[in-house]
């Protein structure tokens, strides 16, 4: 048996749209993802560019206060320390020795500056964050005041740390690759922050001092040092002799480029110092570069003995003093009591 099925025109018309319909629209989209594109395009899109405004200022700036700290470092080490040799007043070789410390001066201030740029930027940054996510941030700068006020009174060692910090450097107390004595440390700085400045003493212990305990600063590498040197000669020797002889070797290492880094002024003889005995102690004093002192001195000391030996001059000898022995002990008597 055959059935036979007609279908009107509005039955079929009514199916083919449904069918395209189906066939047209995609699956329905979940509300999450809809939310998470709208949320792009009315925040996400500014919030992207303010950051990467915020890193390319940020690199900008960076990048220039480390070409002026590289420039004011080239500038500075132009003059080389042997070119010191020829100052002999202390002004004059102090003025070109207070030059040479803008290399130190340069380096402080530019990680000083590099991290009051970075925390600036940081906080408008987050400033221009807020505001575009429909943040009012008037009272938070309100609360922000307040807090403030509090802080001051809370945190008043923080704030005296900063502003010491910036100080030391502006005044140039102190520079990267100074020798200071701080009073609690004595060591050759690394790194001066806004906080507190690392130091790193001569056993390599690393030292960091709050900027606002700092109330002095002893700077061996700011100028020049003295190099004292007291040698003892016999009491009976020519002190003409030996002042003539020390003026030679003063000369000698003075025209010695192998002291050029040691010695800022020629050795000289400056007299006697004290006689003892059958000695007669004479000093020797030189300028020497920053914390070179010591190096100065054993060279000074290696260079007279040197010159002594060689002029016959003989140090004086230790005195003896003669010891007297003991006299023997009696052995002990056999009817002596055992204890």
């Amino acid at each position: 048996m055959v059935v036979e099925v007609s279908l009107g025109p509005d039955l079929f018309t009514a199916t083919t749209a449904a069918v395209y319909s189906a066939a047209a629209d995609p699956a329905p989209k979940s509300p999450i993802w809809d939310a998470a594109g709208t949320w792009f395009r009315v925040y996400g899109i500014g919030i992207l560019v303010t950051i990467i405004i915020a890193a390319v200022v940020r690199f900008i700036l960076v990048r220039i206060i480390r070409r002026v700290t590289k420039g004011t470092i080239r500038r500075a080490n132009q003059a080389r320390p042997g070119a010191f040799r020829g100052t002999e007043q202390t002004a004059e070789l102090s003025a070109v020795l207070m030059n040479q410390r803008r290399v130190q001066r340069a380096e402080a201030m530019g990680q000083l500056l590099r991290g009051v740029t970075t925390a600036t930027i940081v906080v408008v940054t987050a400033l221009l964050l807020l505001t575009q996510l429909n943040v009012d941030i008037a009272p938070l700068l309100a609360s922000a005041g307040v807090l403030g006020v509090a802080l001051g009174f809370g945190a008043q060692t923080m704030v005296k740390d900063f502003l010491t910090g910036i100080f030391l450097v502006a005044e140039d107390q102190l520079g990267v690759g100074d020798v200071v004595d701080l009073g609690p440390a004595i060591g050759t700085v690394e790194e001066v922050g806004l906080r507190t400045t690392r130091l790193r003493d001569k056993s390599g212990v690393v030292w960091y001092v709050r900027n606002g305990e700092i109330v002095r600063v002893g700077n061996r590498s700011q100028g020049w040092t003295m190099a004292v040197v007291d040698v003892a000669v016999n009491y009976n020797q020519d002190l003409d002799r030996i002042r003539r002889l020390v003026e030679k070797v003063g000369v000698e290492m003075d025209n010695d480029p192998a002291y050029d880094g040691v010695l800022f002024g020629t050795p000289s003889y400056a007299g006697v110092e004290s006689v003892q005995g059958n000695s007669v102690h004479i000093r020797i004093t030189a300028k020497a570069a920053p914390d070179q002192q010591t190096e100065a001195g054993r060279a000074i000391r290696e260079k007279l003995k040197a010159a002594f030996d060689k002029a016959g001059i003989d140090l004086p000898a230790l005195s003896s003093v003669p010891i007297t022995p003991l006299p023997p002990t009696a052995p002990p008597s056999p009817m002596a009591p055992k204890v």
